[in-house]
């Protein structure tokens, strides 16, 4: 069997795999930390993000990406890939979510499954770091800021610039169109004649009372 058969027998990750081990302690041992990172996995693909230390969500990481990718490869007629969602899945409604949702999600996705971040610090001093892990395409609101509306990115700068010359070129238009407009010539008054004289304004004549006579 050649190196292209073996690459189809296994899903190749999209995300970096850490080759050393994680000191991931439990008072259970090997079946208690497998039994944890079984409780991460179904909470993942149940809520989609999660908060927890960086060290778990990094070990649950890789088992979420292989399990989804797993899924996408063989699907849910595979015998061995039901058994292997039965395994990390326990509550059964997930395993329909994960043919049924999740498959149809990233069956085309060319990037990674989930994504990680770093949480902010607790306010008391401490070596335990808090990671939030998510499925892409999840219906939370962003945890990073939108960039877009950046003005000092390329793409708003140009676009600036481009709206300045649409306006001035709107400005002109509007002033050349103003000036061609031809303004309105003044009403001209009829002249008075030559030959009338002067107006004269007639005063009202005071009747005049008759003297009386006596008798």
């Amino acid at each position: 069997m050649n190196q292209a058969d073996v690459s189809r027998l296994v899903s190749r990750l999209k995300i970096r795999v850490n080759p050393k081990p994680r000191r991931l302690r439990n008072p259970d041992g090997p079946e208690g930390r497998l039994n944890k990172m079984r409780q991460t996995v179904l909470g993942l693909i149940k809520y989609e993000r999660i908060e927890l230390n960086s060290n778990t969500a990094e070990e649950a990481r890789g088992y979420a990406e292989r399990l989804i990718s797993d899924a996408i490869r063989l699907g849910d007629k595979d015998p061995s890939m039901m058994e292997t969602a039965d395994y990390w899945l326990e509550e059964k409604q997930m395993v329909h979510k994960l043919f049924k949702v999740l498959v149809p999600r990233f069956e085309n996705s060319t990037a990674s499954f989930t994504k990680v971040y770093r949480a902010p610090g607790r306010f008391y001093p401490t070596s335990d770091t808090r990671t939030v892990i998510e499925l892409r395409g999840h219906p939370f609101p962003p945890l990073t800021k939108d960039l877009s509306n950046n003005r000092n990115l390329l793409h708003n700068v140009l676009l600036d610039a481009a709206k300045r010359e649409f306006r001035k070129q709107q400005y002109e238009k509007i002033v050349k169109g103003s000036a061609a407009v031809e303004s309105p010539s003044p009403v001209e008054t009829p002249a008075r004649e030559a030959n009338s004289g002067p107006l004269t304004v007639e005063k009202p004549v005071k009747p005049t009372e008759e003297p009386t006579t006596g008798s």
